[in-house]
């Protein structure tokens, strides 16, 4: 068995970028190789990998990647075996798909847990083995867990709020109504060019708007007897969904133009730091950059409608995957059960980005400096668990071209209408 690795991450000044969480695919790109650690002598791991030439294969996005490879050459050296973290620039989780299908996937992939419920149906990973969860978030763990298996090791958890420049807005609204009155006021007196930022874009953002739309009453699912998204039952067309689909509409365009579709996920957090706007709808991949333009702020809540229910965003939980074809199967499973469970890992991959450790132990050390951890944890006590079903990988594209479309003055049922029937026939392909 490994050794526990205690890790130093004193150099590591890597700084992680925003990284959509609304499981779409990007266009495919190639992948670089991330710099190679190797240790001289045999070890455990490297016995029971099948020797010291045994060589683990870790893919990740690009900056995951920058941040994991000081400690995987760490690690390695400990253990005397070859770690290659592989920097993936696009479309991570198709070409590890079509890696595994073609029986040359890297040993370990690393990613958001929305994708565990493809993998598994693509036979793709395994579940983890012998991991003690006692130390983690609960919330992680069953974000990680699919049909009663955990299949990942959690590093993070995340999830948006209402971030609100505390200068040009002194008191968080407390409804959306009550939001978009004080961004109104704002644009009108010429201190701001945006009543706020929450990005739509021409192709919509299911993920950003999820709030607001579950808010007004929307859903995309209907629930198991067990609370567990049924994809056998399509919601978006529901009367529920219709209305809350109205209230998008009175946003939008030809309503308060709170929403808008020139706002996306490239002008956002620009349009907040360039103090055009009082209030951003975002996660914790903004912080550096509104840290980085000096402007005051405070994180809080997603405000609901004021005849709404609370405005819950999705949780995303991060984690590493044991690729079930991969070349080195056991130490994998060494990997991500010996080094991404500890204290040192888990804050040093904080400290290349500020969302929230998924173990216990590295909130609690890091929450003392760091007032948005419990902030962007209050703003998620409403919140759900991403679905991880496949069923939700249908939902993303034909919602979005709704969403946008009704931000842009289409009659929401026609446009819920239309995105339900196209869930329905991707669900049922």
């Amino acid at each position: 068995m490994i050794k526990r690795a205690s890790v130093l991450f004193m150099t590591m000044a890597f700084v992680i970028s925003a990284c959509s969480s609304n499981g779409a695919s990007t266009s495919p790109a190639g992948a670089s190789v991330a710099p190679v650690s190797q240790a001289p002598v045999e070890s455990a791991a490297a016995s029971s990998a099948g020797g010291a030439g045994a060589t683990l294969v870790i893919w990740a996005d690009e900056k995951r990647a920058k941040a994991i490879t000081p400690l995987a050459a760490q690690w390695a050296t400990e253990n005397g075996v070859t770690v290659k973290v592989e920097s993936i620039a696009t479309d991570i989780t198709t070409k590890f798909k079509t890696a595994s299908q073609a029986g040359n996937p890297p040993d370990v992939v690393v990613w958001a847990h929305d994708v565990i419920g493809d993998f598994v149906q693509n036979s793709a990973i395994d579940p983890v083995q012998g991991l003690d969860t006692s130390g983690f978030d609960p919330i992680a763990i069953k974000g990680m867990t699919f049909a009663g298996q955990l299949y990942g090791v959690p590093y993070s958890v995340e999830n948006i709020a209402l971030i609100r420049n505390t200068d040009l807005a002194l008191d968080a609204p407390a409804t959306m109504e009550d939001l978009q009155v004080a961004g109104k006021k704002l644009v009108t007196d010429k201190k701001a060019t945006e009543i706020m930022a929450l990005q739509v874009g021409q192709k919509g953002d299911p993920y950003h708007i999820y709030p607001v739309f579950t808010s007004g009453g929307g859903s995309f699912f209907g629930l198991t007897s067990t609370g567990d998204p049924d994809p056998k039952v399509v919601t978006v067309d529901s009367p529920e969904s219709i209305a809350a689909g109205q209230k998008l509409y009175d946003m939008g365009e030809k309503g308060t133009g709170a929403l808008k579709r020139s706002i996306d996920d490239k002008n956002a957090i620009p349009l907040f730091t360039g103090k055009k706007t009082a209030f951003l709808v975002s996660g914790p991949w903004s912080i550096a950059d509104i840290t980085k333009a000096g402007i005051n702020y405070d994180i809080g809540p997603i405000p609901p409608f004021a005849d709404g229910t609370p405005a819950g965003p999705f949780i995303g939980v991060n984690g590493f995957y044991v690729a079930s074809k991969g070349a080195n199967k056991t130490l994998a499973q060494e990997f991500v059960t010996s080094l991404v469970p500890t204290l040192d890992f888990q804050v040093g991959l904080y400290q290349t980005e500020p969302r929230r450790p998924a173990l216990t132990a590295a909130v609690d050390q890091v929450k003392a400096d760091d007032p948005n951890i419990p902030k962007f944890a209050e703003a998620a006590k409403s919140g759900v668990i991403l679905p991880a079903i496949p069923a939700m990988g249908q939902v993303w594209t034909p919602f979005g071209v709704a969403e946008a479309a009704i931000v842009g003055g289409a009659d929401p049922k026609v446009a819920l209408t239309a995105a339900a029937k196209a869930i329905r026939e991707g669900i049922g392909k």
